[in-house]
């Protein structure tokens, strides 16, 4: 087995990512929502309730965009804002429901991606969802490191 990268590597890989974010960005307008909708709530469907500001970090908006997002959800029904237990002083923004068209929207997707995940060894999987964790904090982290040097 060669441990080698394939020549192409980087354009097989960006091609991957490019095809990702298409889907989202289709998956979104077939739900009638935005792509930064779309994601906001799967962030908070991952993480449950956060703040305006850890849901901020945690999109990559500031405190504009990410307070028009809120509203956008809220109006919509997918998210409320409650007191925060910890801090009264603060407010949270948690889940209510999700859009009811995504899982048929997703259905496709996720079948055609079990099939692939099907052909593979236990083994191979452990592989592959070890990458995703850790390209997923690889990610996050440069990410992070970005926004600092915005700063």
């Amino acid at each position: 087995m060669s441990t080698s990268m394939p020549s192409d590597a980087s354009a097989v890989y960006r091609r991957y990512l490019s095809a990702v974010m298409l889907h989202g960005h289709a998956s979104a307008k077939a739900c009638a929502l935005g792509a930064t909708d779309l994601y906001a709530l799967n962030i908070m469907e991952l993480a449950g309730p956060l703040t305006p500001g850890e849901l901020a970090a945690r999109t990559g908006l500031t405190t504009g965009p990410t307070t028009r997002l809120i509203d956008r959800l809220e109006q919509a029904g997918y998210v409320r804002r409650a007191p925060d237990p910890g801090d009264r002083r603060k407010v949270i923004v948690e889940p209510v429901d999700g859009p009811a068209d995504l899982d048929r929207v997703l259905a496709p997707a996720r079948r055609r991606v079990g099939e692939i995940l099907a052909g593979y060894a236990p083994e191979q999987l452990d592989v592959l969802f070890d990458y995703f964790a850790r390209a997923a904090d690889a990610y996050r982290e440069s990410a992070e490191e970005l926004r600092t040097e915005e700063d």
